[in-house]
């Protein structure tokens, strides 16, 4: 990576997101390429900040900022992210991925003025476009059972796999918080899992009868798969061929596998496993706020979009159900 005093605020933020903020490695490559592509932006139309802002951002919009002192980031100013927005958009970039940017450059300037990098947040008053819910991706019942009982459980890895993705369903955490539990996060006794969350929050979620006994199977099976006898009830809670922690890409590759055996119709990810345990949850009557602290939602209405998959379907059976519909 280039070292300019641009890039180096980069490495600094990326560096805060994940020690004090507990954010994800795929969220946090996301904001460095975001941010890089903004700042060559910048670099390449900095007369924007003197009202002059060049038709587009060229070849050179996308380059990172080099080494020739171009690291002033106070003239970064309202006027330049706007500008960048209309170059997103005639790039016709998508809205989401609009928002994200902005969302990562927003989150920037808010930490150097914080750190007293800068004085004033030049992005506090730039609007990101309306993004509209999408109606997540879930799975019905049948498709989801079908998918757990078609993972093998003969070897180690099969048995991994199964509790894996049993454990998704059954607590519907996001895949960075399952790579990154312990043994010791989990009460075996209680059936209760302690997740670390964003923002390194923690919450404590229920699991199945179903998961438990998986869990249990698979970590007294390791034991008699290694050369020296371990102590199953400490470290990761799931390991790779390594021995080491799991990924998230390896646990998406993994579920890519299960779900191609499985002859799915339609793709799947392990984010939709959380999409399907919040799905099924409220259908089957469980309180949204309720859903909303398992989930880990710090906004309601984050959860609330749940609720129109479940209306959708209620009126689908309505129309077809109903003699005036």
């Amino acid at each position: 990576m280039n070292h300019s005093p641009l890039t180096k605020l980069i490495d600094s933020f990326v560096d805060y997101l994940v020690a004090e903020k507990g954010y994800a490695s795929n969220t946090c490559r996301a904001y460095t390429r975001d941010l890089k592509d903004f700042l060559g932006y910048f670099v390449s139309n900095r007369d924007a900040v003197t009202g002059t802002v060049k038709a587009d951002g060229g070849e050179e919009a996308t380059a990172v900022a080099d080494s020739s002192g171009n690291g002033d980031i106070e003239k970064v100013s309202a006027i330049i992210i706007r500008s960048y927005l209309g170059f997103l958009h005639k790039q016709q970039i998508t809205k989401t991925s609009i928002s994200r940017k902005i969302s990562a450059i927003r989150s920037f300037f808010k930490y150097l003025e914080k750190h007293g990098v800068i004085t004033e947040n030049p992005s506090i008053n730039v609007i990101a476009p309306k993004v509209e819910q999408s109606i997540p991706t879930y799975l019905t019942v049948d498709e989801v059972f079908h998918l757990l009982d078609s993972i093998e459980t003969k070897t180690l890895g099969g048995k991994r796999n199964r509790a894996i993705f049993e454990l998704l369903y059954s607590t519907g955490m996001r895949v960075s918080e399952l790579v990154g539990l312990d043994v010791e996060d989990v009460d075996f006794d209680r059936r209760v899992v302690r997740v670390r969350g964003k923002g390194s929050v923690e919450r404590i979620v229920p699991f199945g009868e179903k998961s438990l006994f998986r869990i249990r199977e698979y970590r007294e099976n390791l034991q008699g798969n290694m050369h020296k006898a371990p102590d199953i009830w400490k470290g990761p809670l799931f390991l790779n061929k390594n021995r080491g922690r799991l990924t998230d890409r390896s646990v998406a590759r993994i579920l890519n596998d299960v779900a191609r055996k499985a002859n799915l119709t339609m793709p799947i990810s392990p984010h939709d496993l959380r999409h399907t345990f919040a799905t099924h949850m409220l259908d089957a009557g469980l309180d949204l706020r309720m859903v909303q602290e398992m989930l880990g939602h710090k906004s309601l209405s984050t959860t609330q979009r749940y609720t129109h998959v479940s209306i959708d379907r209620l009126m689908v059976a309505y129309d077809s159900a109903h003699p005036r519909k």
